[in-house]
């Protein structure tokens, strides 16, 4: 099986490097970045993530107008998404199917078991 890839997309630092660094060591995918929704779309369509993760709060593009533009786009449009946000209410769960959310995780958040929740979202296993 190839390694999945996720692009994490998220405005602070510290949260990104907390969920690369959980990804790659205790799920084994490969992890891309980006600080902001407009650099997720760039990296969305330059490299084609099998999954993004996606923080609802950002400046400029929030994660509601990421997810508008994400599905907008029939080139990415079906890259299933997890939310991850302080503010999970912001999307109705009767709607994350249209909007191609898989799930959602609240901040603050256990690392470890943020994986498997994504991994279960994704329906992805995780190599023991």
């Amino acid at each position: 099986m190839s390694t999945r890839r996720v692009l994490v997309i998220d405005d602070e630092d510290a949260v990104r490097e907390v969920v690369q660094g959980c990804f790659e060591e205790v799920a084994g995918w490969q992890v891309l970045s980006a600080s902001s929704g407009q650099e997720g779309l760039e990296k969305a369509l330059t490299e084609k993530p099998d999954a993004i993760v996606l923080d609802m709060m950002m400046p400029e593009m929030s994660g509601i107008m990421f997810l508008r533009a994400l599905s907008d786009n029939p080139t990415i449009r079906a890259i299933p998404v997890v939310l991850l946000s302080a503010r999970t209410d912001l999307i109705d769960p009767d709607a994350f199917p249209m909007m191609g959310v898989r799930g959602a995780i609240a901040k603050p958040f256990d690392p470890f078991v943020m994986v498997r929740q994504v991994a279960e979202f994704l329906r992805w296993a995780i190599e023991e």
